[in-house]
């Protein structure tokens, strides 16, 4: 399917370019893996004409039952769920902005503008939205809603491993590094999942990734972890109800 749709891009009279994406343009491909396409269209063409035959194409000969729109800038990502399952992510670029803004970019045809590195992460606002999630994990757990809890530690735990992720120097979007950690990181971070809804197991996991945070502020900004470690301590030693 991922050669039919590059003969479809080469084919394609209102397109000047196109390229492999994601898992495609790294040679780690498995069978788990989606269809990343960019395409690039000529200055000339519709945009909406574009989109438009290149999402009834994606319904009719290749079985999407749904897509989602995601838009990057002014770059839309229309992402199709097909029958079979597969993903496949079509990218709809303009011709002065088609370029890699990331590792994974493998040109098909066509000219693409001199790569660029992607935006950084923002440490502070991720350090910001965890003690912002902790404490609603900690309002929920005293109210006995654990399943809120949950919810409000897994977004706290997102942005912790974010960081932690940043640190050891790999990919820290989608939680795609954390696996790549070294062993000693990976075990801090699984000690952040509740081994069940007990609110006991949800404390014990809001503790434990405070720990974490509280370590990575240190990493971050040794002034902040000084004025914040002792209030998120705090946070950490909610009362759980019986």
């Amino acid at each position: 399917m991922r050669n039919e749709l590059v003969a479809a891009a080469q084919s394609d009279p209102n397109l000047c370019g196109a390229a492999h994406t994601g898992s495609g343009a790294s040679g780690q491909l498995d069978r788990w893996s989606d269809i990343d396409l960019a395409l690039c269209l000529k200055a000339t063409a519709s945009y909406e004409q574009v989109v438009a035959e290149w999402t009834a194409r994606l319904y009719q000969r290749h079985d999407a039952v749904a897509h989602v729109d995601v838009m990057r800038g002014a770059t839309l990502f229309r992402v199709f769920l097909l029958r079979n399952t597969l993903q496949v992510d079509v990218a709809f670029w303009r011709a002065e902005d088609f370029g890699a803004i990331g590792p994974h970019f493998r040109l098909i045809f066509g000219e693409a503008k001199p790569a660029r590195a992607a935006p950084p992460g923002n440490p502070q606002e991720s350090i910001g939205m965890a003690w912002l999630y902790a404490l609603h994990v900690r309002s929920s757990l005293a109210r006995g809603r654990v399943l809120q809890t949950e919810y409000m530690l897994a977004g706290m735990r997102n942005h912790v491993f974010e960081l932690a992720c940043v640190r050891c120097g790999v990919v820290a979007k989608q939680g795609r590094g954390l696996d790549d950690m070294p062993a000693s990181e990976r075990e801090a971070a699984a000690k952040c999942i509740p081994q069940s809804l007990e609110p006991s197991d949800l404390k014990r996991a809001l503790q434990n990734t405070m720990e974490v945070l509280v370590r990575e502020i240190r990493h971050v900004d040794l002034p902040m972890e000084s004025k914040l470690s002792a209030v998120l301590h705090d946070i950490g030693e909610i009362a759980v109800p019986m």
